[in-house]
């Protein structure tokens, strides 16, 4: 089971209790944007075997959005923390490390 803490109320609670909201800190392209760039954005995600950013709702909570670091095979939680942050915070990359120093980088 999946257990994650909302950064904006502070609840730790089980996957049922969120929504997954997909990959984060994606770099969003609209009006003016080549097609290659507007396609990689709507449809090319990624989906790696190891340290995950993703975006998550507290559905049952205090409906807020976050972002969590995770790893998708043992389902390990790093952190989590708000999603108004534009990249992985420094905290954050070093607490991945301390438990993966094989890590190859951020995203």
């Amino acid at each position: 089971m999946l257990l994650l803490t909302c950064p904006c109320c502070g609840v730790t609670a089980e996957e049922t209790e969120f929504t997954p909201g997909g990959e984060a800190h994606l770099k969003r392209f609209g009006p003016g944007s080549s097609d290659a760039e507007f396609d990689a954005y709507m449809f090319q995600r990624k989906n790696p075997r190891d340290v995950h950013f993703e975006r998550w709702r507290h559905a049952y909570g205090c409906g807020k959005w976050f972002l969590a670091a995770r790893c998708t095979m043992t389902l390990e939680v790093f952190a989590t923390y708000p999603a108004q942050t534009l990249e992985p915070p420094a905290e954050v990359i070093e607490k991945i490390r301390a438990r993966r120093p094989d890590w190859e980088g951020v995203q």
